[in-house]
């Protein structure tokens, strides 16, 4: 999704961000209409907070693809387990191990060398890029928190809403026909977003947060592949090995907290 994203960046972020939702959206209100299922969900409050953060990380994320590449905006966008787990102490009063700090603590010398190192990352699209990563902690913060006592796709529909009408009201002030395959182009975006929304909602219903966000770094390969071969992106060695600190302050921060969970 997010390569496609990149692909149309001639595009308002607010645009993409319409496009991306409505056809979740549309998705979303027909299978809860079929199923039956009540379409305001049990924890209200829960779910309309949910959808506003779903909604502004990914329009913060989209901003931040027209700054930097394709690869150093997703990579730094995975700093958002150190947010869950900041907010975690803050609010779910969760203790943090020494050895976890020190986790962090490379992967934010990750997100340093990337900024240092890859020209194409100032420091206003390394600002979004992290306040996107902010709020897509909260995001996932909140879904362990509503859990099964909501149906996923009523969560879903939650996200689709807000993300689908602050995109058209923001693209009231950008909007730019789209013309020949680039509806294509649109339509697979729609459809890449929705298969994507169902399978991470699902996981972050069914186990801790803590556990499963650090996992999610799987897509930085495949937008570092992508990014080289379509964009023809460039990566400075040290650049990469930014990338690859934060990578594994992450996965090494997982593998410890799922081993004091066993």
């Amino acid at each position: 999704m997010s390569t496609i994203v990149k692909y149309l960046s001639d595009f308002g972020s607010f645009q993409l961000v319409f496009f991306r939702s409505l056809g979740t959206l549309i998705f979303s209100t027909s299978f809860l209409i079929y199923s039956k299922i009540p379409f305001w969900g049990n924890q209200k409050k829960l779910l309309i907070f949910r959808g506003l953060t779903g909604a502004s990380s990914m329009i913060l994320f989209f901003m931040a693809l027209h700054f930097m590449t394709l690869g150093s905006a997703v990579t730094l966008r995975y700093t958002a387990p150190i947010f869950v787990a900041l907010l975690s102490v803050l609010f779910l009063s969760e203790k943090i191990k020494f050895i976890q700090w020190v986790c962090f603590g490379i992967s934010f010398f990750g997100v340093i060398m990337v900024k240092g190192f890859d020209a194409t990352v100032d420091f206003f699209g390394l600002g979004i890029i992290l306040f996107s990563s902010l709020t897509s902690a909260i995001t996932y913060i909140l879904i362990s928190k509503i859990g099964t006592k909501d149906h996923y796709m009523v969560i879903i529909n939650y996200f689709m809403l807000s993300a689908t009408l602050i995109g058209a009201l923001g693209s009231l002030f950008e909007w730019k026909n789209p013309e020949g395959e680039e509806w294509f182009y649109f339509l697979l975006l729609g459809i890449t977003g929705l298969i994507a929304q169902i399978l991470m909602t699902k996981a972050f219903q069914i186990g801790p947060a803590y556990n499963i966000a650090p996992y999610k770094f799987v897509e930085v390969i495949f937008s570092l592949s992508f990014g080289v071969l379509i964009f023809m992106d460039i990566y400075t060695f040290y650049s990469l090995l930014g990338m690859g600190m934060i990578i594994l302050g992450l996965l090494l921060n997982g593998v410890f907290k799922k081993k004091n969970t066993v």
